[in-house]
């Protein structure tokens, strides 16, 4: 019986080395691939693929006069379809007025260049709004006057940003590594396989949102702290 199991001992030998052959094989398999996986997504500049990007709030409110300004970079065409397409600086500008039966316009100077015109009048969201080529990303407030009528009225916006507020490139990085599985299953040796769209927004204070669209139309969309890039809500559509 002894020489049984000496015998048989001997031919488990070369299982066992083969099983732990294999094992460390599997082990440095996976590990490569995390690697790989990592030094993938650390080459892709993702920023380059934000189609949509509001970087800036300014805020004036006075009386019955409600003024948001935007700093935005869009794409043109525009359209949720996972493909990022040239871009353009853009300021956008909402006004609530008192009356919405008399034309309005506005000016303002921005780096000593004056810039203004006549506000479109939009029905459905009973509000006021203008837009023209320009960027003011990094604007702290915006000196407007509007006239209404015949009254004039002088409105200066001004930033929801802090210096504590991150940019977008350092919200992008921050969720970016909390989520480098998504970030990851869409990379390849040709690069990202969607477009992101990166908004500033303002609920009492500042927030980001931040939506990551692939090819097929799936949107994973974020709510971000502004100031320390924590992730605060997460939805997959």
């Amino acid at each position: 019986m002894n020489t049984f199991f000496r015998h048989n001992r001997y031919l488990l030998r070369p299982i066992k080395r083969l099983a732990r052959l294999l094992a460390l094989f599997i082990t440095l398999s996976l590990f490569c691939a995390f690697v790989c996986s990592c030094k993938k997504t650390e080459e892709v500049d993702y920023f380059a693929y934000v189609s949509e990007l509001r970087s800036n709030i300014l805020l004036a409110k006075d009386d019955n006069f409600s003024l948001r300004v935007y700093a935005v970079e869009k794409e043109y065409p525009y359209a949720m379809d996972g493909v990022k397409h040239e871009t353009t600086n853009r300021m956008e500008l909402y006004l609530i007025a008192p009356s919405f039966e008399k034309q309005c316009t506005i000016a303002f100077e921005v780096d000593g260049k004056s810039y203004g015109g006549e506000l479109s009048f939009d029905s459905v969201k009973a509000q006021y709004y203008y837009s023209c080529s320009l960027d003011i990303s990094s604007l702290e407030q915006l000196s407007c006057k509007i006239s209404f009528g015949k009254n004039e009225k002088v409105l200066v916006a001004k930033t929801v940003k802090s210096p504590s507020t991150l940019t977008p490139r350092n919200i992008l990085q921050s969720v970016k590594e909390k989520e480098s599985e998504l970030f990851s299953s869409l990379t390849d040796e040709y690069g990202f396989a969607g477009e992101i769209y990166l908004r500033l927004i303002f609920e009492e204070k500042p927030y980001y949102y931040l939506g990551v669209i692939d090819k097929k139309g799936n949107i994973t969309a974020f709510l971000i702290n502004a100031e320390s890039g924590n992730i605060l809500a997460k939805r997959q559509s």
